[in-house]
């Protein structure tokens, strides 16, 4: 591996983007690829190019199939889970998540709710969730859950959320109760981009308690992260 190379992977663990190191099996020449190739000796481009930038939205690693002489190695560090209200649902959504490769962070300003007694093994937040969203800086790679069902919690991060690309924005609440944050919402002049909320949050799998409705939500964000374009 170019210095480059090496040098820009590592630039890239810093910002947490997802990247393919391209390898041609024939001569070892390679490059490094986003949307684009960013770096080094291997020249790709059209349709391949493309074939390898669904590669890393889907993080896929693998000879690449269009072109077998082609090897992509895709380099992301773990996708993350924000979730704003430490309720009983997020107890029982916190280690769901975490099993399934997620970094999670709970934000609960009410220290009485957000606490290490109940939630030991994840990142806690009692930042009030406009200043927390402001600090993690939602990406692409972010999924993003309100479960207080109060607009002065829930609204900021997903006004945050909407301006970001995450991947994912779930929150909870019946069909009633989200006609009316999408009214807040619009007046706050993200009608449009309220079509991206998952309302009422998670997979319509018919459970009802906690951890049911955890197992719904987690469901969905994977399935939304591997959806096709």
């Amino acid at each position: 591996m170019k210095r480059d190379i090496l040098e820009r992977l590592m630039a890239a663990g810093s910002t947490r983007a997802a990247l393919a190191l391209v390898t041609r099996l024939s001569d070892g020449r390679q490059a490094l690829i986003d949307r684009e190739v960013l770096c080094g000796d291997l020249q790709v481009s059209g349709e391949l190019l493309r074939f390898i930038s669904d590669c890393v939205r889907a993080e896929r690693s693998g000879p690449l199939a269009q072109d077998e002489d082609l090897f992509v190695r895709v380099y992301a560090g773990s996708p993350r889970l924000l979730v704003v209200g430490a309720v009983h649902v997020t107890v029982a959504l916190a280690p769901m998540a975490s099993l399934a490769g997620f970094e999670v962070t709970v934000i609960d300003p009410r220290r009485a709710f957000g606490s290490t007694e109940r939630f030991a093994n994840v990142t806690l937040s009692n930042d009030w969730p406009e200043e927390a969203m402001a600090r993690l800086q939602p990406d692409a790679r972010t999924a993003v859950v309100t479960l207080t069902h109060d607009p002065k919690l829930d609204d900021p991060a997903l006004i945050a959320a909407l301006k970001s690309p995450a991947f994912y924005i779930g929150a909870l609440g019946s069909s009633r109760t989200h006609a009316k944050r999408v009214q807040r919402l619009t007046e706050q002049g993200l009608g449009a981009e309220a079509g991206r909320i998952h309302a009422p949050v998670g997979l319509p799998l018919g459970g009802r308690s906690p951890s049911e409705i955890a197992v719904a939500i987690v469901a969905q964000i994977v399935q939304e992260r591997y959806r096709s374009p």
